[in-house]
């Protein structure tokens, strides 16, 4: 029975269950969105969203936690000094789109990436004592 046991076992042992997810978690890190099973991309967020609440954190004790789990500097290093001060939220730090079915053994495919929230561009405002310049500059234009 499997009262009480969080987790999939996602049809490895438990050594190869953790390499596989520290490898997932680096290669998130690393380019910001991967393709995997559904059970995988849950598993995996279940992984990393503690890290990245570590990584938020921010000091020597943190780093070290996560260094064991990851056991990659360089993916360390980027989530602790690009991705985590990106992510303002408390939580839900991924998410999962679903991709559909892959063709081989239909399995169902996720992509999973961070919600790392949209840089907001503001609208392109001329401030106003720069209007009279760029009229001058269209009469100018126009004259010649």
């Amino acid at each position: 029975m499997r009262h009480r046991k969080k987790g999939r076992r996602l049809g490895v042992n438990a050594a190869h269950r953790r390499s596989m997810l520290a490898n997932m978690a680096s290669s998130l890190i690393e380019h910001g969105a991967i393709n995997t099973t559904d059970a995988r991309a849950r598993q995996l967020r279940m992984f990393i969203e503690p890290m990245i609440t570590l990584a938020k954190r921010g000091d020597l004790h943190a780093r070290r936690n996560v260094l064991s789990h990851l056991r990659n500097q360089v993916a360390v290093k980027r989530l602790f000094d690009e991705l985590a001060p990106q992510l303002t939220s408390d939580g839900g730090y991924t998410r999962i789109l679903k991709l559909g079915r892959r063709k081989g053994d239909s399995a169902a495919i996720s992509m999973i990436q961070f919600a790392v929230p949209e840089q907001e561009t503001a609208p392109a405002v001329v401030p106003a004592e720069d209007e009279a310049a760029v009229d001058s500059a269209v009469e100018d234009a126009q004259e010649g």
